[in-house]
């Protein structure tokens, strides 16, 4: 998978730009936070202005997947408030489309934004999902026996073909780990609230980061608690952890791990900047 390491940037550091989106959502714009440079797919937060507008009957070339961080989105006469979130695969045909006060809405597609065309499978309604309520599911419990205590989990999507998995993450205040981690696939995440001490830095809501597999990381504390955005590309998510090469402190220094591409967008947010 042709994507650099990204850990981490705050996105709101990042240009907006029409490019991405220009043939399948003409109005919008969008922050480009990672893309893969063989496939075209990207990680994305996207901009619609108040008033905007779609006509249904729109296929895509690729799956979509989506998160509402602030406004609201109509899709296919579902409405999708803040914690809205979609999946809808290549080639599916949607409803029209309509932001009426506006949305900022993180969103991942799997290549290039396209529409579909006579090459574009029809879509597998195991892998669909038109509408959750980020807001309203149940939190699971600890996912790993070794998972400092303090956390939940809201499942948002798992893949039935390649088991990629999607959820939102809720940690308490005051809760820090000891250790490292490392998992055996990539890990991609969007602060949506809160901050995190870590050992690259404190990550701001907004912040980003793209992980290629086997990378140690960690460990991380927070102050306040936070709400995080995860997804797993080559499977489920399985962590092992081992024994970090400094231990945890508050207040890290800033010292992220970026492309050259990024350098210049590399400073750390302002804890009172306004999040998107």
């Amino acid at each position: 998978m042709a994507r650099p390491r990204i850990e981490f940037i705050q996105n709101q550091a990042l240009p907006w730009t029409a490019e991405p989106l220009a043939a399948v959502r003409p109005g919008a714009e969008a922050r480009v936070l990672s893309q893969d440079d063989e496939t075209g797919a990207c990680s994305l937060v996207v901009r619609y202005p108040p008033g905007w507008t779609a006509p249904a009957g729109q296929r895509l070339a690729a799956d979509e997947e989506l998160l509402v961080i602030e406004g609201r989105l109509s899709l296919g006469g579902k409405d999708h408030g803040y914690m809205g979130y979609a999946h809808l695969p290549a080639g599916f045909e949607r409803g029209a489309m309509a932001a009426p006060e506006g949305a900022v809405v993180v969103t991942f597609i799997s290549a290039t934004p396209a529409p579909a065309d006579a090459a574009t499978p029809a879509p597998d309604p195991a892998r669909l999902v038109e509408a959750l309520d980020g807001m309203t599911l149940p939190y699971t419990g600890n996912f790993h026996p070794e998972f400092p205590p303090g956390a939940g989990r809201r499942m948002l999507y798992e893949d039935p073909e390649t088991k990629d998995q999607t959820w939102l993450l809720g940690t308490m205040g005051l809760r820090w780990a000891e250790r490292a981690e490392t998992h055996p696939v990539v890990e991609e995440m969007f602060l949506i609230a809160g901050e995190v001490h870590g050992n690259l830095g404190i990550m701001r809501p907004g912040a980003y980061f793209w992980r290629p597999p086997l990378v140690p990381h960690g460990p991380y504390g927070s102050l306040t608690g936070n709400i995080y955005l995860f997804r797993t590309k080559g499977g489920p998510l399985s962590t092992e952890y081992r024994d970090a090469e400094t231990p945890f402190h508050w207040w890290p220094e800033h010292r992220p791990v970026l492309p050259e591409a990024l350098a210049a967008f590399a400073g750390p947010a302002e804890p009172a900047v306004r999040p998107w």
